[in-house]
């Protein structure tokens, strides 16, 4: 399934060959906008490091995006936010049982998120949101509401389908959250959140708790209705 179009093609649409450095500049900005970002957090990353990682002038930097802000909240948009459309298509095209969809959902959040360095975006937000309310709730409105309410999809349709038990969905989307969550502040905690003597495969992991969630979700033989 195609991947959702890019804030690239958004700010130069127009493919000439004149025009071929000027179209490649917002990507390269993005990427080391979100490596910076990643790498030194939001408050410490400074403009001009941005457009000097990216090859440009903090004057062409400023051309695309107006202050150190909006380049956030575009990368934000084009590693997370973006996706969304895409994800919510493929739960729309979805064949199998909700318990296989489930599975789906966490590893392929793993593939395409957790194993990028787009996963320091939540530790980054974690740890420096309080300090910058408007781009915590830009993330909340971009990342966290999408993410809640796709989950909520997938739950109620295994409720629907008869093969989630009745659940609060608004806490139950919580536990499917967590094992994200840990994931990506181990990626990025320097392992600090495992005792670093025995081996974490995040695979193995993501398993056994989806195994983990879809034994109290399920419906079993015997169950109450």
């Amino acid at each position: 399934m195609a991947s959702p179009r890019s804030l690239v093609d958004k700010f130069c649409p127009l493919p000439s060959k004149r025009e071929r450095r000027k179209e490649a500049r917002p990507g390269e900005l993005l990427a080391a906008a979100l490596d910076l970002f990643v790498e030194k957090g939001f408050a410490a990353t400074r403009s001009e490091e941005v457009a000097a990682r990216a090859g440009v002038s903090k004057g062409t930097l400023f051309l695309y995006f107006p202050s150190k802000e909006e380049l956030f909240k575009a990368v934000v948009i084009e590693n997370l936010g973006g996706r969304f459309t895409e994800w919510n298509a493929e739960f729309e095209a979805f064949e199998g049982t909700t318990a296989e969809m489930l599975r789906y959902c966490m590893n392929v959040w793993w593939e395409r998120v957790g194993l990028t360095k787009a996963s320091g975006l939540t530790k980054l937000m974690m740890s420096e949101g309080g300090n910058f309310p408007e781009l915590a709730e830009f993330y909340r409105e971009q990342v966290v509401r999408p993410g809640h309410e796709l989950l909520r999809r997938i739950l109620q349709r295994g409720i629907d389908r008869g093969e989630f038990v009745p659940m609060d969905i608004d806490h139950a989307i919580y536990s499917v959250v967590a094992p994200m969550v840990f994931l990506m502040l181990w990626k990025h905690s320097a392992m600090v959140c495992v005792d670093g003597v025995s081996t974490l495969d995040p695979e193995k992991f993501i398993a056994t708790q989806c195994e983990t969630v879809l034994h109290g979700l399920c419906v079993r033989p015997g169950s109450p209705a």
